[in-house]
């Protein structure tokens, strides 16, 4: 089928019509494939996670990146997908004050938008970390919803979070330990490479531009979560893909019970 093709195929089933060729395809399939098991038998929709909440970081910088670099976190968005009206729910953001390199280089103010000024009048990451899981609370994460962390690529956790948790003497929070990277379902999912799944990338072949600031942890956490929207719609089924055992990054296998994060609590300071 060509694209004109298969766009008036999506019309007609009153799919969405933007994307690649590629794209299209395998939504008119998955379309196709869960027809085919709604008559063998009813979707059970208890199972899937009811959120799903996204996390992009920002973090200190300097240009070209040398090895030596701690980066700390300076900024902690997340944003509440709701998986059963696919919308985005309600967003958290706080600023972090940096402890190691307490002032931001200017290719970090440059590159995030986020000046001096901000940082300095922040919390430290322990407090912001109380204020994130306070939050989370409140929206019964864990308790009365089943949740899933989810990032773009492993950076966030297996490295931002990581070495933050180091940084501020606290141990690893158990609700972060697992999490989608987006990147690997999105290659796995539509069958492309991992050099095509930056997240300008993903926006543009799904007929989306980026919407806001990039760079901005809490603009970049929204245009993810567009992304996720789409591929929940497009009939995929993101699960957990990643996880951090013994502080290190390990992949978590398809073929693993489907499992909800654990109602977030503070982790302990470390001795």
């Amino acid at each position: 089928m060509t694209r004109d093709e298969l766009r008036s195929k999506l019309a007609e089933f009153k799919l969405e019509t933007r994307g690649v060729k590629d794209v299209l395809k395998k939504r008119l399939k998955n379309y196709y494939k869960k027809q085919k098991l709604m008559q063998k038998e009813p979707i059970n929709g208890d199972s899937y996670y009811d959120y799903i909440c996204v996390v992009d970081f920002e973090a200190t910088c300097e240009e070209g990146n040398p090895p030596e670099f701690i980066h700390e976190i300076i900024e902690f968005p997340i944003v509440l997908l709701n998986t059963h009206t696919l919308e985005i729910e309600d967003t958290f953001q706080q600023y972090v004050k940096p402890e190691i390199n307490p002032k931001l280089s200017n290719f970090c103010i440059s590159l995030t938008g986020i000046t001096q000024d901000i940082v300095d009048k922040a919390d430290t990451f322990p407090q912001v970390l109380q204020n994130v899981i306070e939050w989370m609370r409140q929206r019964e994460l864990g308790t009365k919803y089943s949740y899933s962390m989810l990032t773009d690529g492993s950076w966030d956790m297996s490295k931002f979070l990581n070495i933050q948790c180091r940084i501020s003497r606290i141990k690893y929070p158990s609700f972060a330990k697992k999490w989608i990277n987006i990147r690997k379902s999105y290659g796995n999912f539509y069958k492309v490479p991992r050099n095509q799944t930056k997240l300008t990338i993903m926006l543009e072949k799904l007929g989306m531009n980026y919407d806001g600031r990039p760079h901005s942890g809490l603009d970049d956490s929204k245009n993810i979560a567009r992304i996720a929207i789409r591929m929940l719609q497009d009939g995929c089924e993101l699960r957990v893909n990643e996880r951090m055992h013994a502080g290190q990054l390990m992949t978590v296998s398809s073929s693993v019970p489907l499992e909800g994060a654990p109602a977030p609590q503070m982790p302990r300071y470390r001795n």
